[in-house]
């Protein structure tokens, strides 16, 4: 069984840390990335997410959003799912989507990567 509970490091050596998850598989934690839209020094950021329900299948999917708290008019949101290899160690696969806020209906078109 695999544990989004802890702390995590991606490839780019950005930080998560997950809370526990509740029983209805909602989760809060903290994200400290290394990387910025906005360059400069990285700062902590409050994560909000959900995994299915504990129980309903060995790997866990789930999905959180992350609020660029100060530094970026950003909000990111990810999906993925929760991995165990044959050694016992859990990887995280995910996708994201990031949305920074633009001016005007005709700059929406840039607005997501």
């Amino acid at each position: 069984q695999c544990q989004l509970s802890g702390l995590w490091r991606n490839e780019q050596d950005s930080l998560m840390e997950i809370s526990a998850v509740r029983s209805n598989g909602e989760f809060q934690g903290k994200y400290l990335t290394r990387v910025t839209l906005a360059g400069g020094c990285a700062r902590l950021s409050p994560l909000k997410g959900t995994q299915q329900q504990p129980g309903e299948g060995e790997w866990p999917t789930f999905t959180f959003s992350v609020h660029w708290d100060k530094f970026s008019n950003a909000t990111t949101a990810f999906v993925g799912q929760c991995f165990v290899d044959t050694g016992g160690k859990e990887t995280l696969t995910t996708t994201w989507l990031l949305r920074e806020a633009v001016g005007s209906l005709e700059e929406d078109w840039k607005a997501t990567r």
